[in-house]
């Protein structure tokens, strides 16, 4: 079985992003390590758990029942209350990589961490097993291998759409106000900046409906060699299952 990194900002990460695919990977047998910046347990968005100040529209944007009891066990598990620290992590010691998304203020150490993006081209430049969900595929974009590009130029991807991105914001901003924006450009824009062609974005069918355990066809993802990627929360039971799959196919560390 594979030993995973799933490194995690200390606040803020999307609880469903994370916790589905630890728990799809876990019950395959698994090893997954997580890490944190400074080595202590992180913390989900708690508007993703609880819905607070989503008003009517917390059915439809926090966490669903699949994902808050999925963040439910990962929390209690032993290898998420003790994380690595990020200055900590050793590439070789890990046969691949997970990068789960989240879109409130305390992602940003993650997602702008130099030292996470070093990481990340390792994993690339060694062949490993990548997996990126939403915000996660920003972190690989701004990861440049020795060349000084992006690790994902010359590779095809989705990730969070400027639709979904959008959609979310303007139906929120009123009294959330930048909630659902990151950053002043959309997730989308940015990753296209990263990639060889526009056109090597795949924004995939209208994001309807979320995926569960029993129903993963409302779920998307873009597969490249040995890079998955997906979009959003919706997406993550099938993310997780496909990446349990490209693990399977993969030699683990000798």
């Amino acid at each position: 079985m594979a030993t995973l990194l799933v490194p995690i900002p200390a606040t803020d990460f999307d609880p469903t992003e994370a916790a589905v695919p630890w728990q799809i990977l876990a019950s395959l047998g698994h090893r997954l390590v997580f890490a944190t910046p400074d080595g202590t347990p992180g913390q989900a968005d708690p508007r993703m758990l609880t819905g607070q100040g989503l008003g009517l529209l917390a059915p439809i944007l926090m966490a669903d029942a699949n994902g808050r009891r999925a963040y439910e066990a990962m929390a209690r598990s032993e290898a998420f209350r003790q994380p690595l620290r990020y200055a900590d992590i050793k590439t070789r010691n890990f046969d691949a990589l997970l990068l789960a998304g989240g879109h409130a203020p305390g992602m940003r150490p993650y997602l702008e961490s130099t030292l996470l993006q070093t990481h990340v081209a390792e994993f690339f430049a060694q062949d490993k097993p990548v997996g990126a969900i939403c915000h996660g595929v920003l972190l690989a974009a701004r990861s440049r291998d020795k060349a000084g590009q992006s690790v994902l130029s010359g590779k095809t991807t989705t990730a969070l759409t400027r639709l979904l991105e959008m959609s979310a914001w303007a139906a929120t901003c009123t009294w959330l106000g930048r909630y659902y924006r990151t950053y002043a450009e959309c997730v989308e824009g940015e990753v296209k900046r990263a990639l060889a062609r526009p056109s090597d974005f795949i924004k995939g069918p209208p994001a309807l409906r979320r995926d569960s355990p029993g129903n993963l066809q409302p779920g998307f993802t873009v597969l490249d060699g040995r890079y998955l990627s997906a979009r959003w929360p919706g997406d993550a039971h099938r993310f997780g299952t496909e990446f349990g799959k490209l693990l399977g196919s993969s030699a683990p560390r000798s």
